[in-house]
């Protein structure tokens, strides 16, 4: 799987540009599911930020308003009751899926609790494109601060990639700088700390960040 992890979606040109090299096509032309299981693990998302992503609304030209061929939406906590017959072939027909943010640990419990996450290894030419949790959930840590969800046992996630991500840099006042520096000390393995103008490319394990903003890498 390519992945395309960032703090706030598709937000410049340099991002657009690197997406676009990721699906080998055109956004016009390719084929998107999104999935919004992460918003039900947080406290401030819910059904009005949830109908935003589905239907693409204004504010999410991002990520589900890009301008897809097509646009789907991969219910994570759904796909258990309905069989890997069903939904598998959707995946797989799929040429990015866009996983928004909201609890990591949340949308971590799903992927494993619906199949998904052992259905990745299968997918080398499909675009994961990560906000947030979405792109945190990839990660092996997201630190105690990250997590909301009452349910989860710890801060543990995919550990699909070797490093950890500090989203949102300087967009929140507890998103500073010197946060980000305190949270990367207690996680124990590498760390990117990136604002919304910022996204990390990964690809058959070489990792490149594209910015037009403000990142910084925590360890070796």
């Amino acid at each position: 799987m390519k992945l395309l992890l960032t703090s706030g979606g598709v937000t410049n040109t340099s991002i657009r540009v690197a997406l676009t090299d990721l699906l080998g096509k055109p956004i016009a032309e390719s084929h998107a599911l999104v999935v919004p299981t992460a918003q039900w693990g947080h406290p401030s998302c819910g059904p009005a930020s949830v109908r935003g992503l589905v239907a693409a609304e204004p504010t999410w030209e991002r990520l589900s308003g890009l301008g897809w061929a097509s646009l789907g939406v991969l219910e994570l906590t759904a796909l258990p009751t309905i069989g890997v017959d069903r939904w598998v072939p959707w995946v797989r027909e799929a040429d990015v899926l866009l996983v928004d943010g909201g609890d990591a640990t949340y949308l971590c419990h799903w992927m494993r609790e619906s199949g998904l996450a052992d259905l990745l290894p299968s997918l080398p030419e499909t675009v994961w494109v990560g906000v947030s949790a979405g792109s945190m959930v990839m990660t092996p840590r997201i630190g105690e601060s990250f997590v909301n969800w009452p349910s989860a046992p710890d801060d543990r996630t995919l550990g699909v990639v070797d490093f950890s991500i500090f989203p949102h840099l300087d967009l929140f006042p507890t998103n500073t700088l010197g946060d980000a520096e305190r949270w990367a000390a207690d996680i124990g393995v590498p760390c990117y700390a990136i604002d919304e103008q910022t996204a990390i490319v990964v690809v058959d394990g070489c990792v490149e960040v594209v910015s037009e903003g403000q990142w910084t890498k925590f360890g070796s």
